[in-house]
Formats: structure tokens, C-alpha cells, sequence
């Protein structure tokens, strides 16, 4: 049976702004769901990881069933806040998959994500040598206008949770989704979707959008969302 309402806690990437799911929050809304962005302190050097995750909780209240969605660096997040709290569908969008123990930082070289984007450079025409360009690996797909509010939003990320290990033993106990932006350069489409396999062994679903799916493509990444929890 279909219930009516799902409430749906988003947790952000890098920089920790809900400024991020701007446009994902009244989508949600206007097909009748609850939704909240939480508000990570990313750009607080003093915050480390389980701060992170007392604010996931936090901005949950008391509320049951929750759908948590982790973007990004969020992943981490989102996987670790499953145990505090009563989760029906966790859903990672073009996010971090970390593995019991591994630090944010360790991620990177034990999933092969610098090769996967500079082969990826090189096959679109890029220099993968280049001085890294925010701009053109993860705002190249926004119009102008939602581009300058991006910039304006910004927050720097610290890095103290890079040094934390994922504090759990086994996967949460809970219907996992991963979604991948198909345009995304900085975790190419078909990297996600290898690391998915293995380390969660599910197929990714890819949709269209870059790294900040959530603000160039809201619609299909609302689409998406509300089709695992409503099927």
C-alpha cells in the first residue's frame, strides 16, 4: 500500500549549506511530501564527523520512517545516522560509499576516483593535468543565474572529517539506492556505478545532471526519489 506522505531529510555535500536542496525541497513539497535540508557545520574547523551526524539526527526530531538522502560527502553522513535513527530507504546521490572503518579521506585512493576523472578528462577534451576548476567539475551544467547564487552559497569545507574512520561494522539494515548524475565529471557515471557493485553489490540507477544534480536537474532527481518509496 502507498502511503499518501513520506518525509525526506537531505543531507548536503562538502560545505555542509542546505542551501543545496534549494530547489529539491519545494518539489518535494508540491507532490504532497515533507522534506528538510540539513544544516551541516562544514565549514567549522572544530566539527568532526560525529558532529555531522548529531545534526542529521537532530534536524530529524522525532519523526518516524524517515527517507534519508546523502549527496556528495553527505553519504558518509546519511550511512553513519542510520543507526540513530528509524530510516526506510536510504538513497545516495552521486555520493561518497564508505566502508566500515575507512576515513572520508582514505576513500579517494582506495576507489581510484583521481584516475576515473582524469580518464574522463581526457576522453571529453580536458587537460587532466589542469589547476582543479570548480567550475568545471561541478558547475558546468547550471544557467547563469543559479550559477552566481551557487557562488554566493558556497562554503568552504574543513577538513577534520577526512580524518575520521566510519565508525560502523555492516551496511545499515535498510533498502539502499544509489543515483548517479550521468554528466558528473568529478565522480564519472561509470566509476559510481563500479563502486556501487562493489561495495554495496546494487546496480546504480544514472540519470541526467552533473555532481550538483540537485540543482540543475531537481525535477527528474525528485522523480527518482519519490519512485523508490512510492512503488
Amino acid at each position: 500500500m502507498t502511503r499518501s506522505a513520506y518525509f525526506f531529510l537531505l543531507v548536503p555535500g562538502a560545505g555542509g549549506s542546505p542551501w543545496y536542496w534549494h530547489r529539491v525541497v519545494p518539489e518535494l513539497e508540491g507532490r504532497g511530501h515533507e522534506a528538510i535540508a540539513v544544516d551541516l557545520p562544514g565549514d567549522d574547523e572544530s566539527a568532526d564527523l560525529p558532529d555531522y551526524i548529531d545534526a542529521v539526527v537532530d534536524a530529524a526530531g522525532d519523526r518516524q520512517d524517515l527517507v534519508l538522502v546523502g549527496q556528495s560527502l553527505g553519504g558518509v553522513s546519511a550511512v553513519l545516522a542510520c543507526s540513530r535513527l528509524p530510516v526506510s530507504h536510504l538513497i545516495l546521490v552521486n555520493a561518497v560509499i564508505p566502508r566500515p572503518g575507512e576515513t572520508a579521506g582514505e576513500w579517494w585512493e582506495a576507489t581510484g576516483q583521481a584516475a576515473a576523472r582524469m580518464e574522463l578528462d581526457e576522453r571529453e577534451g580536458r587537460d587532466p593535468d589542469a589547476d582543479f576548476d570548480p567550475y568545471v567539475y561541478f558547475l558546468h551544467d547550471l544557467d547563469p543565474d543559479l550559477l552566481a547564487a551557487a557562488t554566493q552559497n558556497a562554503r568552504e569545507q574543513a577538513g577534520r572529517p577526512f580524518g575520521t574512520p566510519a565508525d560502523f561494522d555492516r551496511w545499515p539494515d535498510v533498502p539502499t539506492h544509489v543515483i548517479v548524475g550521468r554528466d558528473d565529471r568529478f565522480f564519472p557515471a561509470d566509476f559510481q556505478c563500479r563502486v556501487a557493485r562493489e561495495r554495496l553489490g546494487i546496480d546504480a540507477d544514472v540519470i541526467p545532471g552533473g555532481h550538483l544534480i540537485a540543482l540543475a536537474r531537481p525535477a527528474a532527481l525528485v522523480d527518482r526519489l519519490v519512485g523508490y518509496v512510492e512503488q
